[in-house]
């Protein structure tokens, strides 16, 4: 079998946003399939990692096309310039309005029409069985939905985040149109994809009151993560967070908490050390200065997967955030599956009765708090300390190999071959 996968993020992009497909593609031929990658030649990703491009295998059909984006002119491409990642992009201000109401579904549709004509071409001479679309950015299953119309071609729409309920789109200050706009083609995509894929089962709710059959595969772990290279734990009483740190996911009742505990306690602030590893918003480092935390605080800033897999390894605590957003009970942050591999208690903050919370009670790896509770997080930090102060700070994680790449993709396997 042959699948055609319609993809923005790729190697050499960096971030959450390749690794799901990536490692499908790493998989899928162990299960009798076929994968041809369709993506973009020249995009300007916010983070780019190039040893992704190794875990790409040799034998993949890879077809480019080059894609302009207006983004380029109005937010990111400026000589010299630093790249950021999503947690400082959507501002509010003018340009996120105009990103968010004449650019629909998102800046990369211009690429649609261009790639429809492309794929045309390529399918009128080689025979696909199934096409796959992943967004965001969602305008990828503009294209799969046309190309599906046009040859009758299985399709499956892969939705890693939400569309219209996307935590951070209130940012963009959509009027009404696009709003209504943004609705009627993710409800045209949900109704006529054979079938949604999404990566939990709060989205998959949500996805079912319209599209006829949606299925859950979480993202996973890979083999990278399962190394055998022993890494000594950080001598600090280490919280650290790894990875894109957003304003909606700021922590304010944590840094709260800790700013009460270094109070009280003069050998908790001399051992606390708070690790941000990634993009992190502004809005969340004026948090930690109006806490007075900026001197327990390090900000290492964006680093390849192979060192953030370092850094998840060596910490005392790992930190994992929800964005404090309506409908957060379905999110699922990529790296969670990462962490459950470091065997490092992880603190969360988020719904208590999302899907998140299922998880980490199922793999016994680490506590949940909700956004408010001071109380519960308070106690859970103290008893962490406690650990860490008599040296038995550790976690016996279980129920994990579920989660690892090449399962999740047999998962994938069984769906395409029932399509």
């Amino acid at each position: 079998m042959k699948v055609l996968i319609i993809t923005y993020y790729w190697p050499p992009a960096g971030g959450s946003g390749v690794q799901r497909w990536l490692k499908f593609v790493k998989y899928l031929q162990d299960f009798g399939i076929e994968p041809i990658v369709y993506t973009v030649d020249n995009a300007n990703y916010p983070k780019e990692d190039s040893t992704l491009l190794k875990e790409v295998p040799e034998n993949s059909k890879i077809l480019k096309q080059p894609i302009w984006e207006p983004t380029n002119l109005l937010f990111w491409k400026k000589k010299n310039a630093v790249k950021k990642g999503i947690s400082n992009v959507s501002k509010g201000g003018f340009l996120s309005f105009v990103r968010g109401n004449f650019f629909i579904p998102d800046p990369k549709v211009f690429w649609v029409k261009k790639s429809v004509k492309f794929l045309q071409r390529f399918l009128n001479n080689h025979k696909v069985d199934v096409i796959i679309s992943t967004g965001p950015p969602h305008s990828m299953h503009l294209i799969a939905k046309k190309i599906h119309q046009k040859n009758n071609i299985k399709w499956i729409a892969d939705f890693r985040d939400p569309w219209t309920d996307l935590y951070y789109n209130k940012d963009f200050k959509q009027l009404s149109f696009a709003k209504n706009k943004n609705k009627k083609l993710e409800t045209s995509v949900l109704k006529n994809a054979d079938c949604v894929v999404t990566v939990s089962n709060h989205l998959k709710k949500q996805f079912a009151a319209i599209a006829k059959n949606v299925e859950v595969i979480t993202n996973g772990f890979d083999d990278e993560v399962l190394s055998e290279n022993t890494f000594v734990l950080d001598k600090k009483f280490t919280i650290s967070y790894i990875g894109l740190l957003p304003k909606q996911s700021n922590p304010k009742v944590l840094f709260g908490v800790l700013n009460q505990l270094c109070l009280e306690n003069k050998d908790f602030k001399k051992d606390l050390q708070l690790n941000f590893i990634g993009d992190i918003a502004d809005e969340v480092r004026l948090e930690i200065e109006n806490n007075n935390l900026l001197e327990t605080a390090s900000f290492t800033g964006y680093v390849a997967h192979k060192k953030a897999i370092e850094f998840q390894k060596k910490a005392q605590v790992l930190l994992l955030l929800i964005p404090n957003v309506v409908n957060n009970k379905g999110i699922l942050t990529g790296k969670l599956f990462e962490y459950l591999t470091a065997k490092r208690p992880i603190l969360a903050i988020g719904p208590e009765d999302g899907d998140l919370a299922t998880i980490l009670k199922e793999t016994n790896a680490g506590v949940i708090s909700d956004f408010n509770n001071s109380v519960k997080l308070k106690a859970e930090i103290l008893h962490l300390y406690q650990q860490y102060k008599t040296g038995g700070l550790e976690v016996p994680s279980k129920n994990i190999n579920q989660y690892h790449r090449k399962e999740l993709t047999q998962q994938l396997a069984t769906i395409i071959k029932n399509l």
